[in-house]
């Protein structure tokens, strides 16, 4: 019975005659192997619980979008309908369960990302993130954002102040029934690193600190400013002229080419007063040196909303007589950095029933943690951005003498406060004392490089002793307490060009292009924002003399009525992709780093091309890739000889080329590698590192000028003593230096290459996408997208020339169209998702959509909302 039941227990298997048991062969592997397996198997229940953990610490933070959630402070039960992709639309009865709501919501979505910007914002990240984030807290608190906008919230009306406040009360019940490990993922992952996190409650300052986020990221030329700083120390100012050309008006047009200022007012007739830009002499080179660690402090600021020259965006409205409705249509894509979560949060916030008390019945582009919509529409209008770029940011050499300061003939005494920064992993704060002059705060302060501008400072006759050298202040329109925030919820409740402009008139930084229409058939543009009067020759291209008052700001700005304005211009349509805002007759500088207009005629070209335009129409409008400067640097290309069959592979795909920077396309590929290299070849000889050429659109106008001077001195290597080179000569080479790089990035054969297979786009967490562990930024990044487009073309997708790569820096962050003769026609789509947790189903659900050129349908009215819907959650009071 016995050795029947041993071959019953192990029929397929018999043991054979004479062979120990498997058991005894087990035990007779070596030590070390038995333990192997032992370890294998242990291993294996230990991925396994990892993984069941790690499935559930991800999932621990996901929100309840379905079903009932008790909230204390409601007046009434709140609806919430959600559709496939996650968009939320609040229904409420009273404006406080609405932005109440939306503040519950928002959260739910995305708290940590709302976090990580109050505490940007305040000048405490390194709270969260440690050692690394102190740089940027010594910065922003020298600045002083969080207290600039705790100064705010006195100026802003009362009723901003209750939607302000009913926005803080949804964000903290939310916050009162979550530890932050089921807020968000990365909540846990901080607490690996020894965070231990006690989450405070939300106030309105955190919300309006947030403005000086988005005016920080969108402040106009302060980059240009200290880039000619640093040029001036070796260069001449002629050939800084050069690379900084003039806007060039007679082949780009402006904005608004209609009316001008009379009597202080925008008017039809023109009339010369206000002040004019004046020049400034350049400075030395210890200037430069402190510039450049001026900017490489900066350059610590985290990019909110992205940073330099790439950031823009395109807006343009039609009128009737030129859409196929017979009503307006309206476009806009601002372009951002990218990152993931994306920069905006889609929301529609709905009154049951409009009212003088509850007024809003508007859906759109919101900032997670501020309250309100920021681009969209509401019942009757429609409005879209795009950055105006105004001067209103001047840089000040201050010559410091123990606790005073030089003004004009005499010593005034530095302002002082002491700040304190808790530090993760610090037993103790960092606390340092911030000193400010009359212009602003002394940035050189932060910085112990920046404290000593040293023997080469202007040495005008004015100037006082330079000694060890001149501090570096900085003044800036966003550092006055402001009312931006009435402004956006004036926005949203307007129902007609007057109440907008009203609104208008409020929001003070960041200075945009605002662009208009209305369901009675009206398109307009207007120019708001607070962009400063300077003393006669105080304004220019370099920092100003601190001591001197005629370099003062006068105390006023451009008046409101004064700023360039059009209601439905005699062309039917305007068009706003960060061009000149005016002509040169407009008496009031406004600044002059404009994009040089590439894009906007480009719009204005696709524009005319059709008799009447229709949804779709605009759509492919914004997904336009031709590269305006392409068929200037084309011929000069094609004109070079090169030596051999295998160098000239590229340059044969240009003759061919349409100039479309389509994904697949090989022979965009080729130019842009050979632009980067000309770029490379033609100034980083002449330049230092940290101002070489990022490929922008100034850089199209450069080129185009030093092109027709093949003899210019530009062209010349200065590093070859012995040969002076020449236009021809730095082309050719270019041309076979971006040959050889397009083997070694993709392929021998040139057919093979294509754009997007170099230009890629990778969204990266904020704060943990960098992390130098490899599983923390597999689980919160995403990427490897291959786009078309690129810097200066309507699909907007920039890469920087001075990098070694051609990923995408910047981005339409979201694409919209409105109809205004229908508003459920209209259309949008999000660079990533509403939410903000990893492996959400709506984390990153619109990119694919988005790379694809492809956009959602955008439900406005309650029937088509609903229609929609997939998910729908009611918020009732608590008891």
């Amino acid at each position: 019975m016995a050795a029947v039941s041993d071959a019953a227990a192990s029929p397929s298997s018999p043991e054979p005659s004479g062979s120990p048991s498997r058991r005894a062969r087990f035990r007779a592997w070596p030590r070390s192997l038995r333990w192997t397996t032992y370890g294998a198997a242990v291993l294996c229940l230990v991925l396994v619980a990892a993984l069941i953990g790690g499935v559930l610490a991800i999932r621990h933070s996901f929100p309840q979008t379905d079903g009932e959630i008790a909230v204390p402070g409601l007046d009434d039960r709140v609806t919430v309908l959600r559709d496939g992709n996650g968009v939320p639309q609040v229904y409420a009865d009273t404006s406080h369960d609405l932005f109440y709501a939306q503040g519950f919501v928002q959260a739910q979505d995305r708290f940590y990302e709302m976090d990580v910007r109050r505490h940007i914002t305040a000048g405490r990240l390194a709270e969260l993130l440690g050692e690394d984030a102190l740089e940027t807290d010594k910065y922003i608190r020298t600045m002083g954002w969080r207290r600039v906008a705790e100064q705010e919230l006195s100026l802003l009306s009362p009723q901003t102040i209750d939607y302000l406040e009913a926005y803080s009360d949804g964000v903290n019940a939310y916050i009162d029934a979550h530890s932050p490990s089921e807020m968000s993922l990365e909540y846990t992952l901080l607490a690996l690193n020894g965070l231990d996190y006690t989450v405070e409650e939300w106030t309105p300052a955190d919300s309006v600190a947030w403005l000086k986020a988005m005016a920080w990221d969108l402040r106009g030329n302060m980059e240009d400013e200290i880039t000619r700083g640093l040029m001036a120390g070796s260069h001449s100012e002629a050939d800084i002229a050069e690379l900084f050309p003039s806007y060039p008006y007679r082949r780009h047009r402006p904005i608004v080419t209609q009316g001008a200022v009379v009597d202080g007012v925008y008017e039809a007739r023109a009339q010369r007063g206000g002040t004019r830009k004046p020049a400034r002499p350049a400075y030395g080179g210890e200037v430069a040196a402190a510039l450049g660690d001026l900017r490489s402090g900066l350059d610590a600021i985290p990019e909110l909303l992205g940073h330099g020259s790439g950031l823009g965006s395109n807006s343009w409205v039609v009128g009737g007589d030129r859409s196929t409705t017979g009503k307006p249509l309206l476009a806009n894509d601002p372009h951002l950095g990218v990152s993931v979560p994306g920069i905006w949060y889609q929301m529609g916030l709905h009154c049951t029933t409009l009212s003088e008390a509850c007024p809003f019945d508007v859906t759109g582009f919101t900032f997670a943690g501020l309250p309100g919509v920021v681009i969209g529409h509401n019942q009757q209008i429609a409005w879209g951005f795009t950055n105006l770029g105004p001067d209103v940011v001047d840089l000040y050499l201050e010559k410091v003498q123990g606790k005073d300061y030089v003004y004009d003939g005499g010593l005034k005494p530095l302002g002082t406060r002491e700040e304190s920064i808790e530090v993760l992993g610090r037993d103790e704060p960092f606390t340092f004392t911030v000193r400010s002059t009359r212009h602003g705060p002394l940035l050189s302060d932060v910085s112990a490089q920046l404290s000593t501008v040293g023997a080469n400072s202007p040495t005008g006759a004015d100037a006082p002793d330079r000694g060890n050298g001149y501090g570096v202040a900085i003044s800036w329109t966003a550092l006055q307490p402001s009312r931006t925030a009435d402004a956006i919820f004036e926005i949203d409740a307007a129902t007609g060009w007057d109440e907008f402009r009203s609104a208008a008139s409020d929001f003070a930084a960041p200075s945009q292009n605002l662009v208009y229409a209305d369901r009675d058939g009206h398109i307009g543009y207007q120019a708001p924002g607070l962009i400063p009067i300077r003393k006669s020759g105080n304004t220019g291209d370099y920092p100003a003399e601190g001591w001197l008052a005629s370099d003062d700001w006068t105390g006023k700005y451009v008046p409101f009525e004064a700023l360039p304005s059009v209601l439905d211009p005699d062309d039917g349509f305007v068009v706003t992709a960060n061009q000149a805002v005016v002509g040169r007759s407009y008496p009031y500088y406004l600044g002059d780093s404009w994009a040089p207009g590439y894009r906007s005629d480009r719009i204005l070209e696709l524009i005319q091309a059709k008799a009447k335009l229709d949804v779709d129409d605009m759509a492919r409008i914004q997904l336009d890739t031709r590269n305006g400067f392409a068929p200037t640097l084309v011929p000069y290309l094609l004109d070079i000889l090169m030596p051999s069959e295998y160098l000239g592979a590229g340059q044969r795909l240009l003759q061919s080329w349409n100039f479309d920077q389509d994904p697949d396309s090989a022979a965009a590929a080729y130019f842009n590698a050979v632009y980067d290299q000309v770029l490379a070849l033609t100034f980083h000889d002449d330049l230092r590192e940290n101002v070489w050429p990022d490929g922008s659109g100034r850089w199209f106008e450069v080129l185009r000028t030093l092109l027709a001077q093949p003899e210019s001195h530009w062209w010349d290597d200065v590093d070859t003593e012995t040969v002076v080179e020449h236009r021809d000569d730095i082309l050719q080479e270019a041309m076979a230096r971006a040959r050889d790089d397009l083997v070694v990035r993709q392929a021998r054969r040139a057919v093979d290459w294509t754009w997007g297979h170099q230009h890629r786009l990778d969204l990266e967490n904020q704060t943990l996408g960098q992390s130098d562990v490899g599983v923390v930024r597999w689980l919160l990044n995403r990427g490897g997208y291959q786009v078309g487009g690129g810097g200066e073309i309507v699909d907007a997708t920039k890469w920087d020339a001075a990098s070694d790569s051609y990923a995408v820096t910047a981005a339409p962050s979201m694409r919209m169209v409105v109809s205004l003769a229908d508003f459920d026609d209209s259309r949008w789509i999000n660079l990533t998702g509403v939410s903000g947790h990893a492996f959400n189903a709506h984390y990153v659900d619109q990119t694919d959509l988005w790379v694809e050129g492809r956009t959602l349908p955008w439900a406005y009215t309650r029937d088509a909302v609903e229609d929609a819907g997939k998910d729908t959650l009611t918020l009732v009071p608590a008891g």
